[in-house]
């Protein structure tokens, strides 16, 4: 494996008074009205077939635009277990709102129990051209039932993707328990992870080049539920359907 040259910050607690810069807002998406704006979002439906089966990690949900409600300035996903199938939503903004840099954060409340996989994270928006791992992943957050009171964070690129990805699980014995915030300081220099505006992560490669830091183009968001799957499995507890991860908001600030 090629070594990366790196500056690794881990910030396993942050003082509540240390300042987060979030700049000017450029966009905001809170969810107001009936039904959500396809203007900015897209549904990405099935089961990932014939191109990526399992979306990529053996996931046993199918994806519907009948798995989500947008009510009271919320947006609810929900994870079904339909018969002998499992259903959810997973909705992007590749194509309508991409972003460069930024703060870019969630207000959520997850799901829980075994078997589910909330996230909140971006893709590389040349993933069309360059696939994946090149185009980079940004993970700013990911949940699994199997393992509760931790919440994940994550970065895949061409030198660490998969099971060899870059990331850090943070302890976050409340996770469970009402709304947090979940978000990402992205500049040209590095990435700080931030959960409730306190840094738990950073990357920042010194000799950044394709291979380390394809963060230096826009990506779009994703909001999702998965069902079991390589990370998230691969058991799964039927008795805890359905389940709602409840998005708040959804913010992105210049630096």
């Amino acid at each position: 494996m090629r070594k990366i040259t790196m500056a690794l910050v881990l910030l396993a607690a942050i003082s509540a008074s240390a300042q987060v810069k979030k700049g000017k807002l450029v966009w905001e998406e809170n969810f107001n009205g009936k039904k959500l704006n396809e203007k900015a979002w897209n549904f990405e439906l099935g089961d990932g077939c014939p191109n990526v089966c399992g979306w990529g990690n053996n996931e046993r949900q199918l994806y519907t635009k009948d798995n989500h409600k947008v009510e009271n300035g919320f947006l609810t996903i929900t994870a079904k277990k339909d018969g002998d199938k499992y259903t959810s939503t997973r909705i992007t903004t590749a194509g309508k709102k991409e972003f460069k840099y930024g703060y870019i954060e969630a207000r959520a409340k997850i799901p829980t129990g075994h078997g589910i996989w909330p996230a909140f994270w971006m893709l590389g928006s040349n993933i069309g051209q360059k696939g994946w791992p090149l185009a980079g992943e940004i993970d700013i957050l990911e949940y699994i039932g199997r393992e509760p009171d931790m919440a994940y964070t994550t970065l895949h690129f061409q030198d660490r993707h998969g099971d060899n990805a870059y990331g850090h699980k943070t302890p976050m014995p409340e996770i469970e328990e009402g709304f947090h915030n979940y978000a990402i300081q992205w500049t040209p220099e590095k990435i700080d992870f931030l959960v409730d505006e306190k840094v738990f992560f950073s990357y920042a490669p010194e000799n950044k080049n394709e291979a380390n830091w394809p963060y230096n183009q826009p990506f779009y968001i994703i909001l999702n539920v998965a069902v079991g799957g390589n990370f998230g499995g691969p058991d799964v507890d039927d008795s805890i359907f359905p389940q709602e991860f409840v998005i708040d908001y959804v913010k992105v600030y210049s630096n």
